[in-house]
């Protein structure tokens, strides 16, 4: 099946960045989201994104003005009616997720993927709320999206091997490495991983141990990341990781090695979630 044409649901962060490298691709995109100041925003940001990529050289001020002309925002979920596979990049809230893939599987062609962004949720939970749960897939970018290399690719129960084929070479088609969570998990590969290196980070700066800066320096040279925890967590959100956590907690048996510090709850609550808020672990 010929991929011309794909839908993305939110505009956010990872929305708008999904929807930059469809277009980079070739291919036309209608990126929805629930108002316009949201689509205006992801509009933006590949603006943004493009416009620095023409002044470092990366590519020609006439393909800028051909990638966002191959990107229609809207409001509208009707647009997306006549795509040929869709990405779904809508915050991480299972129940609203499922609603936008019920709404999806009435609107678009019965053969198309449904593909899901989430960072942690069960495939096989929003699957199940369409009448094609074998055309349903995790589709797992990271951010920054056109940047990052790395997609995940998740089999829901109920997900064919041809969804899993079609959305690993459109994957790569956007230049991406591929790997294949074979069976629904928490949190997939990366984030099984990584989140536990954010609560342990958490707990030695809550216990006194270091600071947030010696910890992200000793993260970076001893183990060679390229960032420290706690400025991963300001670039991708705080609240993220707490909503992450939350979700592990609940998933895994409630072992107490998922279980969130008070200082992440803090915080989230107190409105410091990083970059996005003005300020986290780091004031900017």
């Amino acid at each position: 099946m010929a991929i011309k044409k794909i839908g993305v649901v939110g505009a956010g962060t990872m929305g708008n960045g999904i929807a930059q490298i469809a277009s980079q691709i070739g291919c036309d995109v209608v990126m929805r989201d629930i108002e316009t100041r949201f689509v205006e925003g992801g509009m933006k940001n590949i603006d943004k994104f493009l416009s620095r990529s023409v002044e470092k050289g990366k590519i020609a001020a006439d393909q800028k003005d051909e990638i966002i002309g191959r990107i229609k925002g809207t409001t509208d979920m009707a647009e997306l009616e006549d795509v040929d596979f869709v990405i779904e990049a809508v915050i991480e809230d299972m129940d609203l997720k499922k609603e936008v893939f019920k709404e999806l599987d009435g609107l678009v062609r019965p053969e198309v993927i449904l593909a899901t962004n989430t960072s942690s949720m069960s495939i096989t939970e929003i699957a199940a709320s369409t009448n094609r749960p074998d055309k349903v897939c995790g589709m797992h970018f990271f951010n920054p999206v056109p940047l990052m290399r790395l997609v995940e690719i998740i089999r829901g129960y109920a997900t064919s091997d041809e969804t899993v084929t079609i959305t690993r070479e459109l994957a790569e088609k956007m230049g991406k490495v591929t790997v294949e969570v074979k069976k629904d998990s928490p949190g997939f590969i990366v984030n099984r991983i990584m989140i536990p290196h954010m609560l342990e980070a958490i707990k030695i700066v809550e216990e006194g141990i270091a600071s947030i800066e010696d910890v992200d320096t000793a993260v970076k040279n001893g183990l060679n990341y390229p960032m420290g925890p706690f400025e991963l967590m300001d670039l991708t959100g705080i609240d993220i990781a707490y909503f992450v956590t939350e979700y592990f907690y609940k998933e895994l048996n409630k072992e107490s090695k998922w279980a969130a510090p008070n200082l992440l709850k803090t915080m989230v609550r107190a409105g410091k979630l990083g970059k996005k808020s003005g300020g986290g672990w780091y004031s900017s």
